[in-house]
Order: C-alpha cells, then sequence, then structure tokens
C-alpha cells in the first residue's frame, strides 16, 4: 500500500476518467471513503461500493459521462495540499474554484466535506483537492 492514498486515489480516478473507463477501482480506506461520498453527493459519480478482498479492501467507483462522446463530469483533479506541504485555511479564505464551478474538498474538524459546505458551516481546514 503506497504511503499517500490521497494522491493514489485521484490519480486513479483522473487517469480512468481520461481513458473512459466506466469503473475505477482504489484502495479503501477511511479517507477515500469519505472522498467517494463527497464525489457520490456532488454528482461527479454515478455510485461507489467497497470490495472485501482479503487483507486490503478497495472500492470500486462508477465513474459519471454524459452524451455520445462520453464526456467525463470530472474534467481535471489537482492535488493541493501534500504530505510535504500542507495546505490549511479558515472560513473567510476558502477558495473557490473556476469560479464556483469546481470542488474543493476540505478535511475539517467535522469530517471531509466541499468547500461550500465548509464555509457554510464556518469552519476551515486542511484543503486536499480541487476537482473540476
Amino acid at each position: 500500500m503506497t504511503t499517500d492514498t490521497i494522491a493514489d486515489m485521484l490519480t486513479r480516478i483522473r487517469n480512468a476518467s481520461l481513458a473512459k473507463h466506466q469503473i475505477v477501482q482504489v484502495p479503501s480506506t477511511k479517507v477515500t471513503r469519505n472522498i467517494a461520498n463527497v464525489l457520490l453527493s456532488e454528482g461527479l459519480i454515478e455510485s461507489f461500493e467497497e470490495l472485501q478482498n482479503g487483507v486490503q479492501n478497495s472500492l470500486l467507483l462508477s465513474l459519471k459521462y454524459e452524451g455520445k462522446e462520453r464526456e467525463s463530469y470530472i474534467k481535471n483533479i489537482t492535488r493541493i495540499s501534500k504530505p510535504g506541504l500542507r495546505v490549511y485555511t479558515n472560513s473567510k479564505n476558502i477558495p473557490r474554484v473556476l469560479g464556483g464551478f469546481g470542488t474543493a474538498i476540505m478535511s475539517t474538524s467535522q469530517g471531509l466535506m466541499t468547500g461550500v459546505k465548509a464555509k457554510k458551516a464556518g469552519i476551515g481546514g486542511e484543503v486536499l483537492c480541487y476537482i473540476w
């Protein structure tokens, strides 16, 4: 298992989306399940399920596409906070991604949530990634 499962998950989703795959398998951890919940609630993936396969469980994410050209709902994923440089923000300085068209996923004291929800709740935290 890699030391940075968030980066691994984001890279797998990005690559599967660019290759127009329907499903992608990522390692299952508490953080990756919460990120999948946020992606599902934002309508960026169709569904996800957890697979029990021995020691390491995994998540199967079903990606969402539209139209005949199968254009992905996820255009880009950018990792912001990295193990070598953590990026924190307060509730007043939560970034807007693409003028509100994108989503910032944040780790707050109340769990993982989007930047918009964190701003409404008046809490800051670590900015994990931007998705649009």
